[in-house]
């Protein structure tokens, strides 16, 4: 059974203190989380923060993940770094319980023009939405985590083969408990699974995560549906790229792109 939310807040939620619940659970431990949820925790205090300019929306977060986030309590802290007429930078961080940062993003926020600034440039999807996709789950050996919390559909490739796929994404939990999630919430949950979506290795025998995650957006997405077409290149030296388009029903949305860290298990 799938837990309620991805996180669970220890008090108010503004005082940056959460749960993480078995929903956030990644492929590489069972006591470890998908990136996916606290990256889209972290953008959550960057899009929340108190003080924050109107009219700006976030098109750019880079994430360093330091080291696996564990399941377990988890505190997020943000603050603005710099500050201009039409662009700023925010930051934020996640430490766990042992006080150590475990993430952090730098976020970049450009000033939203008027309606009709700029002629619209919808570069379109060329695979299947995800109603003509096949549900597919990745094959895990627990019975409850990231899996199981966001609904997958290939439109393009398969969870258990390796190569260039594209998959949908939607979550099946709330980030927390009885709110709905953002626009940018949704793609940070999805975007992190590129390399998983396209990775090249056996699971079984190698690990292929990542330190580090960039999302690029033009705008968020529409509707429940995120999706990823998205490929991996490595090198014999054990370091790689998963880099993936992301995807909504309408047309493209932005990029994410992840550095590799490969390894025999």
């Amino acid at each position: 059974m799938t837990a309620d939310a991805f996180f669970l807040p220890l008090g108010d939620a503004r005082e940056g203190r959460f749960l993480a619940t078995a929903a956030t659970r990644g492929p590489w431990s069972p006591d470890s989380q998908h990136a996916g949820p606290p990256a889209a925790l972290l953008g959550r205090a960057v899009e929340r923060r108190p003080g924050a300019r109107e009219g700006f929306r976030v098109v750019r977060m880079t994430f360093e993940i330091l080291r696996p986030v564990p399941l377990g309590e988890v505190t997020v802290a943000v603050r603005e770094a710099e500050t201009g007429r039409s662009v700023e930078r925010v930051e934020a961080e996640l430490r766990a319980a042992d006080g150590r940062v475990a993430m952090r993003v730098a976020a970049l926020r450009i000033r939203v023009g008027e309606a009709g600034t700029a002629p619209t440039v919808e570069p379109p999807v060329t695979v299947p939405g995800p109603d003509e996709s096949p549900v597919m789950s990745f094959p895990l050996p627990w019975d409850e985590g990231y899996h199981t919390s966001v609904e997958t559909r290939f439109a393009r490739g398969s969870a258990t083969e390796p190569g260039p796929a594209c998959a949908w994404f939607r979550m099946r939990v709330p980030l927390l408990p009885d709110e709905e999630p953002s626009g940018l919430v949704r793609v940070l949950v999805a975007a992190d699974s590129g390399n998983g979506v396209s990775g090249e290795l056996d699971i079984r025998r190698h690990v292929y995560v990542n330190p580090d995650l960039t999302v690029h957006l033009r705008r968020p997405p529409v509707g429940e549906w995120v999706g990823l077409d998205a490929r991996t290149a490595i090198d014999e030296a054990g370091i790689g790229v998963a880099d993936a388009q992301l995807l909504d029903a309408k047309g493209v949305i932005g990029r994410s792109a992840q550095s590799l860290f490969v390894n025999p298990r």
